[in-house]
């Protein structure tokens, strides 16, 4: 019989991967505590895991999103692979929820680029015409981050410095986080 922690763990990770996936919430720690305030629960509450939540997402589109999710993850795996295609002097990879498959409605293409400089991607970009905005790197390594936006579809080019293509960040839950190039991505979209 499951203990009472263990029941309310598990609505928190309900609660919180319906906000993900409905409101379109990124920050998983933002949408555990917001999943708490819903429950009237009391801020020391044990929370779920990242993983547990990730588990929770998957389930939770594969019953009420399915369709829609699954033709989204598609789009925007298409939508990376010309991204990366385009900016393959820069060893694109792609990463977070295009990749793991937890992409949803909301949901924006994460791509790594290794440029000596962020200004090297800028002037790339000009001379091809795509615009861009600058926005607040999410870690200390990322020497900056642009936003390229493409039909229906947002990405965020993540530029590190070229030793760091070694080096790979950690995701939530402190393990190197996954990442593809091109030709994995192409696989991914071909069997599905």
């Amino acid at each position: 019989m499951p203990r009472p922690t263990d029941r309310i763990r598990a609505a928190l990770c309900d609660a919180a991967a319906r906000l993900i996936a409905e409101d379109g919430i990124t920050d998983y720690a933002l949408a555990k505590r917001k999943a708490l305030r819903q429950l009237n629960l009391p801020e020391g509450t044990p929370l779920p895991t990242d993983d547990e939540l990730g588990e929770a997402l998957r389930a939770w589109q594969a019953v009420f999103q399915d369709d829609e999710q699954r033709d989204r993850i598609a789009h925007l795996r298409r939508k990376a692979i010309e991204l990366m295609d385009i900016l393959q002097e820069f060893r694109p990879y792609l990463t977070g929820s295009v990749l793991d498959g937890t992409a949803g409605r909301f949901a924006e293409i994460d791509l790594q680029l290794f440029a000596d400089s962020a200004k090297e991607v800028e002037i790339f970009l000009l001379n091809r015409g795509i615009p861009y905005v600058h926005d607040t790197p999410r870690n200390d390594r990322a020497e900056a981050v642009l936003v390229v936006e493409s039909d229906d579809a947002v990405a965020n080019l993540v530029i590190y410095p070229p030793l760091d293509e070694r080096i790979a960040p950690k995701g939530r839950n402190g393990q190197p986080r996954e990442r593809a190039r091109i030709g994995a991505v192409q696989k991914l979209l071909a069997t599905g």
